[in-house]
């Protein structure tokens, strides 16, 4: 998430969401590399298939529901909305790369949860190691992709000298 917000910064020249939303550049023609990392981490932020890593040690309460499942009344309300709250942040960041066009926006937005969805119904669950293996490549992803970015805007700004 820090790599995106990095590299919103070096397209809009501004940390604000709202210059980042108001801005005309197209933030996904400069950050395509940034944003596959960012949807990978979104996978994993959204606890889906297949990196819903297992947090107990007795499978069957992982099978019923997952780590809420001690959970009831208001302090299991809590957690889902804290989640939801968690999925509308998350997926507010697949906004900006597109909020050049609100309605292209939007679209994404739609298109990157459905995805999500379908992720989750087709993949298995992966071990741990996969999942940290996983997240470190798309960091990798973000990382090279700033960097070709700086590369290029450094040499825009010097003249092409």
């Amino acid at each position: 998430i820090i790599l995106a917000a990095v590299g919103f910064y070096m397209v809009t020249n501004s940390f604000y969401v709202f210059d980042i939303a108001v801005s005309t550049v197209p933030a996904i023609l400069y950050l395509p590399g940034v944003f596959l990392g960012f949807a990978t981490i979104l996978t994993i932020k959204l606890r889906k298939s297949p990196f819903d890593i297992s947090t107990s040690h007795h499978a069957h309460q992982e099978i019923v529901k997952g780590i809420t499942t001690e959970f009831s009344g208001s302090t299991l309300a809590q957690v889902e909305i804290a989640h939801w709250y968690e999925n509308v942040f998350l997926l507010g960041f697949i906004y900006l790369f597109f909020a050049w066009n609100p309605v292209i926006g939007i679209i994404a937005v739609v298109i990157t949860y459905l995805a999500e969805i379908f992720i989750d119904n087709v993949t298995a669950r992966v071990r741990w190691q996969a999942a940290l293996k996983s997240g470190w490549l798309a960091a990798l992803l973000g990382i090279v992709n700033l960097a070709i970015l700086a590369y290029i805007l450094g040499y825009m700004m010097t003249g092409g000298a």
